[in-house]
């Protein structure tokens, strides 16, 4: 029932482990089994599907051509490492899905373009125009800049973030075993594979064990880290067995995996999460279309806004009110308050001359508003 999850979502992320993606006695990127992922994906996209995807592996292709010592590596040699690999990988990509007449557009992207509100909101509007344009995005973390204090440090919570920003239905994680056992399976025999998990316990966590190889960053425990982000933001999730051709068409024909099921959809915890986890930084002020609009479901554009109060950035929160000061709903804006003052009360085909450059045609998107 579970990986009926995977054929009915809409927006799909996978997460492709380095183990299963580069060959660890010399670095090269498999490519036939590269292929046979190429040729899932496509078929999720015949059927109307998007597909978002992140791979690790610049490291461990890249150390190779610069004749780095195997072992850990320093900050800035793993820095040299990622962005002689990446330039690889992403030529590998494009190859095998080139063939199959899709687009592969890159994104690298760091801890703190997850957290801070206006670059999160600015990654997620790139993302959802790649999609929208019928490519897809290949993400992998910016080790070219990223310092020790912005790292992900593992690609399976970077997964589990760009899921979440990007409000994906199901996030499968490409892994080297086919899901959570109660023990480690490596050590005893007795161990039992776990199906499906609602929530990640303390006797959840109690299972996690550790990565299994040199390239691989993120043992079980960071999976169960990527999980609970999923959960918690109405995504589901699953840890498959990646070894082998055609991974996804065998986790649609049933093979073993352990599936995490939220309880939440992505929409409804995205809005819970703008009603009650941030702190506005300023109102918007509505006029009667604009309210009628609201209650129908529909954005906030700025000719319906009469006013703007307090001082915010683009992708801060704001409060939505009427005339009488009544708070309707909380959303996050588009533009900022300086930004906000030039344009309200104006249609958005006027917003390129006002402000000299053609933002949004929203002040704040449906999709980031939740109403009060």
């Amino acid at each position: 029932m579970s990986r009926e999850l995977l054929t009915s979502a809409k927006r799909v992320v996978i997460k492709v482990g380095s183990a299963l993606l580069v060959d660890e006695a010399n670095g090269t990127v498999h490519r036939k089994w590269l292929g046979t992922l190429a040729a899932d994906v496509a078929r999720l996209k015949a059927r109307g599907q998007e597909v978002i995807l992140v791979s690790s592996g610049a490291v461990a292709v890249g150390r190779r051509y610069l004749k780095l010592a195997d072992g850990a590596l320093k900050l800035e040699d793993k820095q040299a490492a990622a962005a002689t690999g990446q330039i690889r990988l992403a030529h590998a990509y494009q190859e095998v899905l080139g063939e199959l007449g899709i687009t592969v557009s890159q994104m690298l992207i760091t801890l703190d373009d997850t957290e801070s509100r206006r670059r999160f909101l600015n990654a997620r509007n790139t993302l959802d125009a790649i999609l929208r344009h019928g490519a897809i995005p290949l993400i992998n973390e910016n080790d070219t800049v990223a310092t020790d204090e912005i790292r992900f440090g593992d690609n399976d919570r970077l997964a589990a973030r760009v899921a979440a920003m990007s409000s994906a239905d199901v996030l499968v994680l490409l892994s080297d075993i086919d899901g959570l056992y109660s023990a480690d399976p490596g050590i005893d025999t007795g161990a039992q594979h776990i199906a499906e998990i609602g929530a990640i316990t303390p006797e959840i966590k109690a299972m996690a064990g550790g990565s299994g190889t040199q390239h691989g960053s993120g043992g079980m425990i960071t999976k169960l880290a990527a999980a609970k982000i999923c959960l918690q933001n109405g995504c589901a999730m699953t840890i498959t067995q990646g070894e082998g051709d055609h991974p996804l068409q065998r986790l649609e024909d049933g093979a073993r995996a352990t599936w995490f099921t939220p309880s939440l959809t992505p929409a409804s915890a995205r809005k819970r999460w703008i009603a009650g986890s941030l702190q506005p930084m300023g109102t918007l002020v509505l006029d009667d279309g604009a309210l009628s609009a609201l209650k129908d479901g529909k954005s906030l554009l700025p000719i319906g806004v009469v006013n703007v109060e307090g001082a915010f950035q683009k992708g801060d929160a704001v409060i939505l009110k009427d005339g009488a000061g009544i708070e309707l709903a909380r959303g996050l804006s588009a533009y900022s308050s300086a930004d906000a003052l030039k344009i309200i009360g104006k249609k958005s085909s006027e917003i390129e001359a006002v402000l000299g450059y053609r933002g949004r045609n929203e002040l704040v998107h449906r999709d980031d508003m939740a109403l009060s």
